[in-house]
């Protein structure tokens, strides 16, 4: 009896673009570790990294979508790539674990302990005699000077509707596709795009009014540093969401989604709603909490 034959598993051609991309992350962390530290150069080379990065990543993923379009690709790569997006996510998922769980370890033990509970009574006695535990805090010694909160139920109110709301139009233009209405598919997801910007747009403007109204900055202390990394991080999630999906707009412009092969299309949904879900998380944890 004839073995049943398999289709052959696509290998793509040597390419550039991994030593290249290694190259451009390597510049953009020494950019902005030395802006950081307040090096003159350090903001120059982090956008010199930043442009390489998209340079490569615009050359990666044209030799993909080339690809794709050749007919290159089966089921078995299909699957593989489902399976790679699945690990980015998951990835995406520790990176921001980390940061929840220095906000947690920081306000349910180091702050305590500062404040005299357990075992930090001699802390606070020799080191911070009279400092009383309360978040939020710029911990003992006011770094960066008193601050005011933001408070939830003003923009990042406004801000958690807009990314619910995104992601109910995502939805809509993921069936519109699978139904093959091409012309709902790029109302629905152009909508999602234009949500994402408004997103950004609200969430820089709620960056000015802490700088420069309520002195809530990056350096305001435990409270403004875990406030900064979680928001900031995820506001350049949301960025390359946003971009994402305005790349999977002019592709459905062009025609190349089929009701049965759009997997860049899902890809950048799953990588959407992953980052609707932990905004949730943050607005919870971060601004009502």
């Amino acid at each position: 009896m004839a073995q049943p034959q398999t289709d052959h598993y696509f290998v793509p051609a040597q390419s550039k673009a991994p030593i290249l991309a290694s190259i451009s992350l390597f510049t953009l962390m020494v950019g902005v570790a030395n802006w950081l530290n307040d090096v003159s150069w350090g903001r120059w080379v982090f956008f010199l990294g930043l442009a390489m990065m998209v340079a490569v990543l615009f050359y990666w993923f044209s030799a993909v979508v080339r690809e794709s379009l050749a007919g290159h690709y089966n089921r078995q790569v299909d699957v593989s790539f489902r399976m790679g997006m699945i690990w980015f996510i998951f990835s995406e998922v520790m990176f921001f674990g980390a940061f929840f769980g220095a906000l947690f370890y920081a306000r349910q033990f180091a702050l305590p302990w500062l404040g005299g509970e357990g075992d930090g009574v001699m802390t606070n006695a020799l080191l911070w005699d009279g400092y009383a535990a309360a978040w939020p805090t710029a911990g003992p010694g006011q770094v960066g000077g008193q601050f005011q909160t933001i408070p939830a139920w003003g923009l990042p109110l406004v801000n958690t509707l807009i990314l619910l709301t995104s992601g109910v139009t995502l939805t809509i233009a993921h069936h519109a596709l699978k139904a093959a209405r091409r012309g709902q598919v790029l109302l629905w997801l152009g909508i999602t795009v234009l949500l994402g910007l408004l997103f950004l747009t609200f969430q820089a403007e709620e960056y000015i009014h802490a700088y420069k109204e309520l002195n809530l900055t990056l350096g305001s202390g435990i409270y403004g540093s875990t406030f900064f990394m979680l928001t900031g991080f995820h506001g350049a999630h949301v960025l390359l969401g946003t971009i994402m999906l305005a790349v999977m707009w002019f592709r459905a412009l062009k025609g190349h989604f089929t009701p049965d092969s759009h997997f860049g299309f899902e890809a950048a949904a799953w990588y959407w709603h992953f980052v609707d879900v932990v905004w949730l998380g943050l607005f919870l944890f971060v601004y009502v909490l």
